[in-house]
């Protein structure tokens, strides 16, 4: 699916977008001597381009059709946002930069950043954000971070992602458990997860007591969880990249893993099954099938808001007994500017309208993501959900994947070897040991591809 909007310089009626006109906010200076390079968008520096991923036909209305034409109103400016499917996005960035025809800003996961980088696609944003007062610079401090390759900082996120743990209160009630204290420790979840546990007449479980993701992707994001909570890490910052998971950090997070589904006995059913992606009236909170599972934001509020009636919870992040809390989160998808783009003033321009607070909490609200500004936490978006709230208190724990060359074909080069764990086909720690090799040679050959 590929959703292009039209230019546009109407001003918006209405309440939104007075306020959207109305915000203070950096000076904006277009640079019309800046020189095209060989990649460079056609264009004068007052016109932008702009490509977003993803589909969600409620932040494509709510960015085409009230936050662009603010920011044109108060430009002068025109701004042509084109939405692509993210399977599609990297293949037409690459042809387009190819091609010479790449946009001016560019959004993409944090992931993606580390390839763009060695390939010198990318214009450092450093400077630019120096622009920004230092309490600004706080308040974004949990997402940042995401954003940055070797220290410098190149994607501006545009809100935060993380998952934690959610559980329903009933159950913990049902089962003698007091649902106002939940496990502050993985091993005292564990405990919990015993006792919420359902079996039939043979023993298999009918209802998980603790359902971790254990699909292709989710199994790593599980993993990474665990491994963050246990003090370790994935992967080196050096370059090239070299594993770090094979450790007793990492033992310790795929051993808790593996326990779940084949532990005596064991907490958990459905190995290998993608809820993640399910429907609100499919999820396993909502079926039964699960007292606890790891979840999203915005899969813990949809539930929430579908069914009040369990009154689903979110716990704080956990660590390892004797640890500091860790889970997997931080930086959500962002923007980056085209380093041979002739409107890098105006990219910013737009980029920092983004960061503005009232722009961003309109932003994060709309699409019902982890707002990117500590101080959110005061907003009514915020403080009239409780899920929203735990999410947004948990941003000094998040750890967030690495930002090197090669990432994700690693991350699937480790699922791999995970799966084989959890599926009892070789220990935690032989799975861990074959991975790292096979980690460590994929990051090798992407950062030799990178010139590196």
């Amino acid at each position: 699916m590929t959703t292009s909007a039209p230019r546009r310089r109407t001003v918006l009626g209405g309440a939104l977008g007075t306020s959207l006109l109305t915000l203070p906010g950096c000076a904006f200076a277009g640079d019309d001597s800046a020189e095209a390079g060989s990649s460079a968008p056609s264009g004068p520096a007052d016109h932008l381009v702009v490509w977003f991923p993803g589909t969600n036909q409620t932040e494509i209305d709510l960015v085409t059709q009230e936050i662009v034409p603010a920011f044109e109103e108060r430009t002068g400016a025109t701004v042509d946002v084109t939405y692509l499917d993210w399977g599609d996005m990297s293949t037409k960035l690459n042809a387009a930069f190819a091609a010479g025809t790449a946009p001016d800003v560019f959004g993409h996961g944090p992931a993606a950043v580390a390839d763009f980088v060695v390939n010198e696609r990318l214009e450092d944003l450093d400077p630019y954000l120096e622009r920004l007062d230092a309490a600004d610079l706080r308040d974004m401090d949990a997402a940042l971070p995401g954003g940055r390759v070797h220290g410098t900082q190149y994607l501006v996120p545009l809100s935060i992602q993380g998952s934690l743990v959610t559980y329903r209160a009933g159950d913990f009630r049902e089962a003698g458990l007091d649902p106002d204290a939940p496990p502050a420790t993985w091993e005292e979840l564990l405990e919990v997860a015993r006792r919420l546990t359902v079996r039939d007449g043979s023993g298999a479980v009918t209802r998980s007591g603790l359902l971790l993701m254990s699909d292709a992707i989710g199994r790593q994001q599980s993993f990474a969880a665990l491994l963050a909570s246990a003090g370790g890490e994935q992967v080196s910052g050096s370059s090239p990249a070299t594993a770090e998971f094979d450790s007793p950090a990492g033992v310790t997070a795929l051993d808790y893993f593996t326990s779940l589904f084949h532990g005596d006995p064991a907490v958990s059913a459905d190995l290998g099954q993608n809820y993640s992606d399910s429907p609100v009236e499919q999820q396993p909170l909502v079926t039964g099938r699960a007292s606890m599972t790891m979840s999203t934001a915005v899969r813990a509020q949809s539930m929430h808001d579908a069914h009040p009636e369990l009154d689903l919870r979110v716990m704080p992040p956990l660590a390892f007994r004797g640890g500091d809390p860790g889970v997997l989160g931080g930086a959500g998808p962002g923007l980056m500017i085209n380093k041979d783009s002739a409107a890098k003033e105006l990219g910013w321009e737009f980029i920092s309208y983004l960061l503005q607070p009232e722009i961003s909490s309109r932003y994060t609200q709309g699409i019902g993501a982890i707002p990117l500004r500590e101080s959110s936490v005061d907003d009514p978006y915020v403080q009239d959900s409780p899920v929203m709230t735990a999410f947004v208190r948990a941003a000094d724990a998040w750890v967030p994947n690495p930002n090197v060359p090669g990432w994700v074909q690693a991350r699937d080069t480790l699922s791999q070897f995970l799966e084989r764990a959890l599926n009892e086909q070789s220990s935690p720690q032989d799975a861990l040991a074959q991975a790292a090799p096979a980690v460590d040679e994929v990051l090798a050959k992407a950062a030799r591809a990178g010139g590196a």
